[in-house]
């Protein structure tokens, strides 16, 4: 048997992963492995691999790490059972994975040297670094299993737990997303990269968003939350740093505009398939003047309406405002109706009052905002003397926005620019 025949007989006896039988480069790799004496073949099916290399960030072995890449990817009934299940599948299911590993360890383990002598592929740096962590945590697995002579069997398990843990495909590698009217779920590939311990102070804030977050990863009753506060306080960033937190842990981050929350019936809907997930969907300072009416799709999911809310997913929200909706002298006019005055009102309000907790960031006062300064300035190494530090710092507050975590970080920015 040629190494085509052999090559083409073992990727068609795939069972679960027969979807990367489609796959144009692995197309353009059986068109060269059949005629390997053809150059030009041999030529696109490199420069098709090296299309992806740019666009996905691989390096070294090509044709390993994308076929690792596409591993990650697919979504086929291992994968989204597991996914659902946190790992828990039946032993028949296991044995099918354990077949196409046997298949997929040959294709890795091959080097198919006729067609990878060259060393743009088998030793490849691109441009930009992986945009894809969860294919390059799989790809390092894969790669020290192999190293090591791993059997079908432990490496089906390998998947297994990387299924479990990462999800496949998008879920796998973004840690948040938007939400595209007519596309749905879009990854964000340059996501914030802050921590908690990036955000100095509000210690009992951010305690308070861990422990609730925490509840709802462990499966146990959580609430909707609502952060609160003055400009700059880090009320956003305390929500965002949960995403790079709890990323191992299955959490991702969904950000929605005002305008779309009339999509939050279908968002609901897609972030329920995808049950072994725990989603935050993040409004960001959110708002409503007296005509707007957005409000009341959110308080409909809040509430419940006539679709119970998913138990994977809660609903964090930032504003500026105590009261989301913004109250008119009308309504609080006494010559108006008493009843519809008192309805008013009460809509109003009451929005702020569904979110089960609300979490206060105060602006700091001015030895707060000092503290934020220096822990600041010890983190970036900022060569300055402390008195003179201080000085600026207040300075600099007086000068622009007030005194907060942002304005902090924008003198740090400045004197490091100096």
């Amino acid at each position: 048997m040629t190494g085509y025949q052999t090559l083409n007989t073992k990727i068609n006896e795939l069972i679960i992963f027969r979807n990367l039988l489609a796959d144009e480069v692995i197309q353009k790799l059986l068109q060269a492995a059949k005629d390997s004496a053809n150059r030009s073949l041999i030529s696109d099916y490199t420069a098709q691999l090296i299309s992806k290399a740019e666009l996905l960030g691989l390096s070294g072995n090509l044709f390993k790490n994308y076929l690792t890449y596409l591993i990650a990817q697919d979504e086929n009934i291992f994968s989204i059972m597991t996914e659902q299940t946190g790992g828990q599948i039946g032993s028949s299911l296991l044995k099918a994975v354990v077949h196409d590993m046997t298949i997929l360890k040959d294709l890795l383990c091959s080097h198919f040297h006729e067609l990878t002598s060259n060393k743009l592929i088998e030793e490849y740096s691109p441009t930009c670094p992986s945009i894809t962590p969860g294919s390059a945590i799989l790809e390092t697995q894969l790669a020290e299993a192999l190293s090591q002579d791993a059997s079908p069997e432990s490496l089906a398990l390998l998947l297994l737990s990387h299924y479990a843990t990462y999800g496949y495909g998008d879920m796998a590698n973004f840690k948040a997303f938007r939400w595209q009217d007519n596309q749905g779920l879009i990854g964000i590939k340059h996501f914030d990269k802050i921590t908690l311990t990036d955000i100095v102070g509000y210690e009992r804030q951010k305690a308070t968003l861990v422990s609730n977050t925490e509840s709802l990863l462990d499966g146990k009753p959580a609430n909707n939350v609502l952060l609160i506060g003055a400009r700059g306080t880090g009320k956003s960033s305390s929500v965002k740093a949960l995403a790079n937190t709890y990323f191992t842990r299955g959490l991702r981050l969904v950000e929605i505009s005002k305008q779309q929350m009339c999509h939050l019936p279908k968002i609901m809907e897609t972030l329920r398939s995808r049950a072994g997930k725990k989603f935050i969907i993040f409004l960001d300072d959110l708002s409503f003047e007296e005509f707007e009416i957005e409000y009341k799709f959110l308080k409909s999911v809040i509430e419940g309406g006539v679709e119970a809310k998913p138990d994977n997913v809660l609903i964090y929200a930032t504003s500026n405002r105590r009261h989301l909706i913004k109250e008119t002298w009308s309504d609080r006019n006494g010559d108006a109706d008493e009843i519809h005055r008192f309805d008013s009102v009460h809509e109003k309000i009451s929005l702020s009052d569904r979110f089960g907790i609300t979490i206060t960031y105060l602006a700091p006062n001015q030895d707060e905002y000092l503290q934020i300064v220096e822990e600041l300035a010890k983190k970036n190494k900022v060569d300055l003397q402390l008195s003179q530090l201080k000085q600026e710092a207040i300075r600099w507050e007086l000068a622009h926005s007030g005194r907060s975590g942002r304005t902090a970080q924008q003198f740090i920015h400045y004197i490091m620019g100096q």
